[in-house]
């Protein structure tokens, strides 16, 4: 037993904890269980938020005569000296008060006295905490929109650059059809488009108020919610105060349109690396994105969207772990939910760096169109072309489908692609076979063919662009 626990218990005057909620208990919590209990060490990263919230509650308390217009100030002016100290890294945080919320009230009742303990009338650590989160989440929102915004402005004028370069159209990684460069970049585009969306729709979900919840039921004190929640720039307060302090499902939200993202930007991640390959060389990223080998001079490592690439399972990981944690717990708050920040705060700050490095990295990368253009030339990318060619000639699909795996096969056998078949070679297939046939072959023939709203000719590609665009200048 330390002394100080022997001065405590052989001194009734002394106080047996140094913690908010002491009066009930008759011995102090154990050193480790303080620590292990204490969220302080990360929580932390809402002071900013939670000093905003007790300016408002104090502001509130004050219209409901709770407060005295002298105390509302010296809270007001007290909260904001202690944010200069935080910001300035003067302030000690204390693991013995927890969190954040006790560090801070702590703080400003040791430098206003008693009127620091008002503060917290008409308000728990409850309701407290779930506007914290908000509040930062909602920030942290309104950062990662514009970073957003950024990689899609890149994307989309890169491929306006590149609407005529033509590369081959994937699937099963088998080459099927020519398409643009442009066309597939845009393709990324949309995706990402969805994903702000997703992102803005998470942020107008979690743009009400749970302060004046209390602790589970509200508040006897004649509390002002809207005023609070119009204070702190939320639409509305929530409805029920059970659900306020209770319920994450706006954090779960945001991880899940980060794990979808995430998702997405893996799978160009994946393509970067595929295309960057000695087998492939459609692109080039330049040196400030790459890494070298400590062994093999060679090596030109693609480094940026692996790494992209294997923090999505960490982001995904994340996912899990909310939903997990919410899937058994009763009405109302329980203390699992303080394990809800630390994947909360890994998702932002993952999410962050991964559109801040593509945002810069995308619209450096540099196409290599004649490594394409000869990959889009192997593989028999224009089959579909004749296909559709002899469909105008009056011959059926199916028939049409034989007579050009047919002709497909002996270009196999002849190491020859149907654009590069005289003739009279491709009349052995079909009598309906005329001159005009290579019109359809050529690369540049297939790509412009495809002339209609979301298709892959130049013309269209440019027009998708300028719209794309447009959307985010409306933004």
């Amino acid at each position: 037993m330390s002394q100080s626990e022997k001065n405590t218990m052989n001194n009734p005057s002394t106080p047996k904890t140094n913690q908010a909620w002491g009066g009930r208990f008759n011995e102090p919590v154990d050193e480790f269980v303080a620590r292990f209990t204490a969220s302080v060490n990360f929580d932390q990263r809402f002071y900013r938020q939670d000093i905003q919230g007790s300016i408002a509650h104090a502001k509130m308390l004050c219209t409901a005569n709770v407060l005295t217009a002298d105390e509302r100030e010296q809270i007001i002016v007290g909260l904001q000296e202690i944010e200069v100290q935080i910001e300035s890294g003067e302030f000690v945080w204390s693991v013995p008060l927890e969190d954040v919320h006790m560090n801070i009230e702590a703080a400003l009742t040791d430098k206003i006295g008693i009127v620091g303990k008002k503060l917290h009338t008409g308000r728990s650590r409850n309701d407290q905490v779930a506007t914290d989160i908000k509040l930062w989440l909602r920030d942290q929102i309104d950062l990662i929109g514009p970073l957003l915004t950024r990689l899609q402005q890149g994307m989309i004028e890169l491929a306006a650059s590149e609407a005529n370069t033509i590369m081959p159209g994937f699937t099963h990684l088998q080459t099927a059809q020519p398409v643009t460069f442009g066309h597939h970049l845009l393709a990324w585009n949309e995706m990402l488009e969805r994903d702000y969306s997703r992102l803005q729709d998470c942020r107008a979900r979690l743009n009400q108020s749970p302060l004046g919840a209390a602790a589970l039921a509200g508040t006897t004190y004649p509390i002002d919610r809207q005023f609070t929640a119009d204070a702190l720039f939320f639409d509305k307060p929530t409805e029920n105060s059970l659900d306020s302090v209770s319920d994450r499902d706006f954090a779960i939200e945001f991880c899940a349109f980060s794990s979808i993202l995430m998702t997405h930007l893996s799978r160009m991640s994946e393509e970067l690396v595929l295309w960057t390959s000695a087998q492939f060389q459609f692109i080039n990223l330049p040196d400030r994105f790459c890494t070298g080998s400590s062994i093999m001079p060679q090596k030109k490592n693609p480094d940026v969207p692996e790494l992209v690439r294997g923090k999505t399972g960490r982001v995904n990981g994340h996912l899990i772990a909310l939903l997990t944690l919410m899937k058994s717990q009763p009405l109302a708050y329980n203390k699992d939910n303080q394990e809800d920040k630390e994947p909360l705060f890994d998702a932002v700050d993952t999410v962050r760096d991964c559109l801040r490095a593509f945002a810069d990295m995308i619209p450096a990368i540099e196409s290599r169109k004649e490594e394409m253009y000869e990959a889009a030339r192997r593989g028999f990318s224009t089959a579909t072309d004749l296909a559709d060619y002899l469909v105008g000639k009056g011959i059926a699909f199916r028939d049409s489908h034989e007579i050009v795996g047919k002709s497909v096969a002996y270009g196999i056998a002849e190491n020859k692609d149907l654009s590069e078949m005289s003739l009279e070679e491709l009349q052995q297939f079909s009598g309906e076979i005329s001159a005009d046939v290579f019109d359809v072959l050529t690369l540049e023939g297939s790509v412009a063919a495809r002339d209609h709203l979301g298709g892959t000719a130049p013309a269209q590609v440019k027009a998708a662009a300028q719209r794309a665009l447009a959307k985010l200048g409306a933004r």
